[in-house]
């Protein structure tokens, strides 16, 4: 029977970097992905049963020796385990189809010079670093995203960071739909230290958006976040508020720094990217925030965004700490996922 792999480990396993710096500035160093039981063996599988060496005890790695040969099985294999992580179907052809042209052209024979070609494969194909642009005063920050993702503890961790780089935050709890929404975010902002405008349960976002700049701007907000309803299943209410907003926002502060970020719970797979590709038919996404990291969830799905749907993955939640909502850094990502032979983070 074929052997079944994951991309970032299909037994329980941890991808390990070193996180750094967490008071100026946090660097995407250290995060825990913790993956399903679903599965019998992890990629490295792919690699290493094609060669007659010892996996290392960083059992994410994938590589191997001169005498581990490339084979038409691996490649296979590989892109059954991008599948099974993820990483989706589409995407996962298009990576291995990749992957096998540039091996060809490189004359690649072993799996260690694979490993190396999947890797930069994989970093020209996802989308380069992209901090949050928070330049302009105030900067607006619009999160959406369907209920259940984390998007307000996302927004409660994202206003307790800039208010710990001394900048002025305000918060629109511009989800009046829910009635618990604004309490929690009221909670929120009394745990990192922002000011907060709300309304009523039922009244129009677009009031409170309104409200909240008019704040912010009295207050000298340096920072406005606004917290949205997510109603995916009625695409033209949802387009609607959204314009609403949008229109509000370009009024009052025109020439205002912008983004507009979705919360993605990274354990629902698939369907966090379908999520992905529909909220971006009706609102122009500048990023994604990709919560529980550290959970249950396969890499792949950061892969899957990044270079599937060409949107940027901006931040990453991987803990349930103030400070743990962290930035996104491919590259790091990458090296935690694919790993040296001699263990550790080259």
């Amino acid at each position: 029977m074929k052997k079944i792999c994951s991309v970032v480990g299909a037994r329980p396993q941890f991808i390990k970097l070193a996180v750094v710096s967490r008071v100026l500035r946090k660097e995407f160093q250290e995060v825990l992905i913790h993956t399903g039981q679903h599965y019998d063996h992890n990629m490295s599988d792919v690699f290493f049963e094609e060669m007659d060496i010892p996996k290392p005890d960083y059992n994410l790695g994938i590589s191997g020796g001169s005498h581990g040969k490339m084979t038409g099985e691996m490649l296979e294999e590989l892109e059954e385990a991008l599948i099974l992580s993820d990483v989706g179907a589409a995407n996962a052809a298009k990576i291995v189809m990749e992957v096998e042209r540039r091996a060809q052209r490189q004359n690649v024979t072993s799996a260690l010079e694979l490993r190396y070609v999947l890797k930069d494969t994989l970093l020209d194909m996802m989308l380069d670093n992209q901090p949050l642009d928070v330049s302009g005063k105030p900067a607006v920050v619009l999160v959406i995203g369907v209920n259940g993702v984390g998007k307000t503890t996302s927004i409660g961790k994202l206003a307790a960071r800039y208010v710990g780089e001394g900048k002025k935050v305000m918060l629109a709890a511009a989800d009046t739909f829910r009635a618990a929404a604004a309490d929690q975010l009221e909670i929120w902002a009394k745990r990192a230290g922002a000011d907060i405008v709300r309304h009523g349960e039922g009244a129009d976002p677009a009031a409170v958006v309104f409200d909240s700049i008019s704040a912010a701007k009295a207050r000298g907000s340096d920072v406005i976040i606004i917290d949205t309803a997510g109603r995916l299943h009625n695409k033209a209410n949802l387009m609607n508020e959204l314009a609403k907003i949008d229109r509000v926002i370009a009024r009052e502060l025109p020439d205002a720094s912008r983004e507009t970020l979705l919360v993605l719970d990274a354990t629902t797979g698939q369907n966090a990217v379908h999520q992905a590709e529909e909220f971006n038919k009706v609102a122009a996404l500048t990023g994604i925030v990709l919560t529980k990291l550290d959970g249950t969830a396969k890499g792949g799905i950061v892969i899957a965004i990044s270079a599937g749907l060409g949107v940027p993955v901006k931040l990453v939640g991987v803990g349930e700490g103030l400070d743990d909502l962290v930035d996104f850094d491919r590259s790091a990502f990458l090296e935690a996922v694919l790993p040296p032979l001699e263990g550790g983070i080259s």
